[in-house]
């Protein structure tokens, strides 16, 4: 698999700092997904950031020297891009983390941290609110979380818990691997 020496830098906001630049052998498809992550998944915009050797992913900025690869090497690779498939079903054990959207903000639940159970409790949070989880509808497919995205109302039941219930969910997001 062809790789691809990328120079990561930090693009913080804030006062000047010196930050060390590191240098990573970075397979070609890990920078093609990091570029859709922020493009999508539009042939035409991934080439111009790939062709431009520079794009900015959160905090980081992440330059490279121009690459030359036939268009049917670059068909390929973006081949290997997973597709939205809105005909794919829900499925509970993929599920890796739940976002609770609110009025007042969102909490985002891993499925680590969700699945610890408290001491003399039979069920964990993860599994009350995936219980409660009924007729997701596919979303869209997130390639900076690596993972197929379902929606659904929030139910009375997951509004209980009181930090929940001061939020006034209104609307759960599920990611899901594939």
């Amino acid at each position: 698999m062809r790789r691809v020496r990328v120079k990561i830098s930090s693009e913080a906001a804030g006062t000047i700092a010196l930050t060390p630049v590191v240098v990573q052998e970075m397979p070609f498809d890990e920078l093609l997904a990091r570029i859709a992550a922020i493009s999508g998944k539009d042939p035409r915009r991934i080439r111009d950031l790939l062709d431009s050797g520079t794009v900015v992913n959160g905090n980081s900025r992440l330059r490279w020297e121009r690459l030359d690869f036939t268009h049917e090497e670059f068909a390929a690779a973006l081949a290997r891009l997973p597709d939205p498939d809105p005909a794919r079903p829900f499925s509970r054990d993929a599920c890796v983390q739940v976002v609770l959207r609110g009025g007042t903000g969102s909490i985002t639940v891993t499925k680590d941290a969700g699945s610890k159970r408290r001491l003399f409790r039979r069920t964990s949070f993860w599994d009350t609110l995936l219980d409660e989880i009924t007729d997701p509808e596919y979303v869209n497919y997130s390639y900076s979380d690596r993972a197929d995205v379902y929606r659904c109302a929030a139910t009375s039941a997951i509004d209980a818990a009181s930090r929940i219930r001061e939020m006034s969910v209104h609307e759960i997001l599920l990611y899901c691997t594939r």
